[in-house]
């Protein structure tokens, strides 16, 4: 055969025009017909729901429904679900505890029942992993609440020894440091009348990244002090482009937000690069191992071993970096969110501050706190869980099924998303009685497990083997830092405070937490 005879151009043309068609059909099959597959199966089960719209599910009506966020609400008004998540508010009550909703084309379930909820966080048999977006995780944090599988039990059990109760005890005179540092801070700042107004949300912030500061990296505070700096103004960009960023590929596009997020990317882990390969040095020719938290997590790393107690490689430089950006994210803000809200609520209620200040001056006077005497704050303790409560710092959780499977007798196909609202279940009148939406830390006089009728239905950082690593710590640094605060200052809301809880990654109030502090 002549091959100049063949017609060359015709061919590609028409192989040209079929890869394209099957790149058409595969998006239609994902833009359409699974969609609609997927939600047949579901509503063929008694599930109702908002129908599917093409290409952006509920996307748009939710975006509307969170123009709720600027309007205020009432001072002393915890029923904050319909303000904080308007758009869920609406579907779970038109369509039950049960119903769907639509991220783009994929259905999302959500479920109020704590008992199904515990199932799905259980996850015994990895049908479930989490949801992940990619330019997040690539510019703020991954590590182990980013793994699934092997690499997340690697990382967890490598993890688990720096967040053990006798080490925390060793990190309590970091937080009485901190705290000491907050509480000088505010008394330098108290007018003639030996008071002040401050917006304490961005102050509590910086404790909270001194403290992590301090008890990440030890003598190496300043390097930590400038990552937590970097890392705040990371996730300040990303939540301003948080729409923006769901667009594939648009993280990598050279705007002016992008390149500045990539530097502080850099930034942050040649900081932290130069941290580790010190340390890991040090640790090789023998120097003691340290007791912060880069030190403990290296150690238990070189040593690590798997469930049959055998030697397995420890952690890359790589992933330790990537471990100490979560860390600082995750908890600075857990944390400094927990003290927020915390302030925030018991200026609203005057009578339980009264009582927690007369717990803790009764239990330590003026002196610093003393870990032996954490365990008698039951009041202080009271307070903290109703405020993780009525405002969990993470409003809902979002597992995707990977396998066909049941929950409560309704069988979900692959590729469907589980949202856990952890909000609407700690508000559920049905479970938590009708003053589930007042402020009541009685409620815990005899524990978490017997303050609602479901004892799982307490879910403010988690539940099952991934539940938050450092809500332990999270505990002790809100206790220390509520203490020594409620030991120098009375607390009330100032008037330029505006009730207005809104939720990006994190529970937030708006507008800031304007507080009047006066010297006692």
């Amino acid at each position: 055969m002549n091959l100049a005879s063949i017609p060359w151009g015709s061919m590609i043309r028409g192989i040209l025009g079929l890869v394209l068609l099957w790149q058409a059909t595969q998006l239609l099959h994902w833009l359409w017909w699974r969609p609609r597959r997927l939600g047949r199966a579901l509503h063929a089960q008694g599930l109702r729901g908002t129908p599917y719209r093409f290409l952006t599910g509920d996307i748009i009506k939710a975006g509307q429904r969170n123009r709720a966020w600027s309007k205020p609400m009432l001072l002393g008004c915890h029923d904050i679900s319909p303000h904080v998540a308007p758009f869920l508010h609406d579907v779970l009550r038109k369509h039950g505890k049960t119903c769907v909703s639509w991220l783009g084309p994929t259905p999302k379930v959500t479920i109020v029942d704590p008992s199904l909820a515990k199932e799905v966080m259980s996850n015994k048999f990895g049908h479930f992993e989490k949801l992940r977006f990619p330019a997040l995780s690539m510019l703020l944090a991954k590590g182990v609440a980013d793994y699934a599988g092997q690499k997340w039990a690697k990382h967890r059990r490598i993890l688990n020894p720096a967040f053990h109760l006798e080490k925390l005890k060793l990190m309590l005179p970091a937080f009485s440091a901190c705290c000491e540092e907050l509480v000088g801070k505010w008394m330098r700042s108290l007018d003639p009348n030996n008071s002040c107004e401050l917006d304490v949300y961005p102050e509590l912030q910086s404790l909270t990244g001194d403290v992590i500061s301090r008890i990440a990296f030890g003598s190496s505070y300043l390097d930590g002090r400038e990552i937590f700096q970097l890392q705040s103004e990371q996730a300040e960009r990303l939540l301003t482009n948080l729409k923006k960023i769901i667009i594939p590929g648009y993280t990598f596009l050279p705007t002016r937000n992008n390149r500045r997020m990539h530097q502080i990317n850099r930034k942050i882990e040649s900081i932290l690069r130069t941290l580790t390969e010190k340390r890991m040095k040090a640790m090789q020719e023998g120097e003691s191992t340290k007791d912060d938290l880069l030190g403990l997590m290296l150690h238990s790393s070189m040593t690590a071993t798997n469930e049959n107690s055998q030697s397995i490689p420890g952690m890359t430089i790589e992933e330790v970096i990537q471990e100490c950006k979560l860390f600082y994210f995750a908890e600075s803000e857990t944390t400094s969110v927990l003290l927020t809200w915390t302030m925030i609520v018991l200026s609203m209620h005057p009578e339980w501050q009264y009582r927690a200040r007369n717990e803790i001056l009764g239990i330590f006077g003026k002196n610093k706190p003393e870990y032996e005497g954490f365990g008698r704050l039951k009041t202080v303790t009271m307070i903290l869980y109703e405020v993780l409560r009525l405002y969990p710092p993470a409003i809902t959780f979002i597992r995707k099924t990977c396998k066909d499977m049941k929950i409560g007798g309704i069988a979900y196909p692959a590729g469907i998303l589980i949202e856990l609202p952890v909000l609407f279940i700690h508000h559920d009148l049905e479970i938590w009685g009708n003053d589930a939406l007042e402020f009541n830390p009685e409620r815990f006089v005899e524990g978490i497990s017997k303050a609602s009728k479901d004892a799982g239905a307490f879910l403010p950082f988690g539940w099952g083997p991934r539940v938050c690593i450092g809500q332990q710590f999270a505990l002790l640094e809100a206790k220390m830092a509520m203490c020594m605060s409620l030991q120098h200052f009375e607390f009330s809301l100032a008037q330029a405070y505006t009730h207005a809880p809104h939720n990006v990654t994190f529970l937030r109030p708006m507008h800031g937490a304007q507080i009047k502090l006066c010297a006692i």
